[in-house]
């Protein structure tokens, strides 16, 4: 973001309060994510965390249960997902939401889409591909986490490390480098 100029900063702050308060309300009504996150931090609270944790987790919960035309549709239902829970990141800072959600995303996959993932083929290569990708950064973002956290994700983890490896994505998994378990 470009710094103001000297003269326009102090021009600024020495604008009478009620036109300063005007401008700010502008801008900040120009920006969604800015908006978002400034009524999380005044209006919600941190109380609020939890109930944006359960709708996402709602949210993670029902679509990957349901049949799927194609891999690729449930792709697109899963990158969308994705792109949800890190927006909830950006808005609340609750990287360990995001972290929890992903993992739950990840494992509700397995769980409920085996047909899907038991072979990797033309048709379930890009999904396998980014379950192995997702469960990757997973990974790396779960170890960047305070020690703490690694005991209640890793039963999560370890779930998704197993049913990765036994399914058709076990060789992008071997490709990637990734572990069999979550070690503690």
């Amino acid at each position: 973001m470009p710094a103001l100029q000297p003269d326009l900063r102090r021009a600024l702050f020495n604008l009478p309060e009620k036109e300063k308060d005007q401008l700010l309300a502008r801008l900040v009504a120009q920006d969604a994510l800015l908006t978002e996150q400034l009524t999380f931090r005044l209006l919600e609270g941190p109380d609020a965390l939890e109930t944006r944790r359960a709708v996402l987790r709602a949210q993670v919960d029902d679509p990957v249960r349901g049949f799927h035309q194609t891999p690729n549709d449930l792709l697109v239902i899963l990158r969308q997902l994705q792109a949800r829970l890190a927006y909830h990141t950006k808005v609340t800072d609750d990287a360990y939401g995001e972290l929890e959600l992903s993992w739950r995303l990840l494992a509700n996959v397995f769980r409920h889409q085996q047909e899907v993932t038991a072979r990797l083929h033309g048709p379930t290569q890009p999904l396998l591909q980014h379950l192995t990708k997702r469960t990757q950064e997973a990974l790396k973002q779960t170890t960047r986490l305070h020690e703490d956290y690694h005991v209640e994700l890793a039963e999560t983890a370890n779930a998704v490390l197993a049913a990765l490896w036994q399914s058709g994505a076990a060789p992008l998994a071997r490709e990637a480098g990734l572990p069999r378990s979550f070690i503690i």
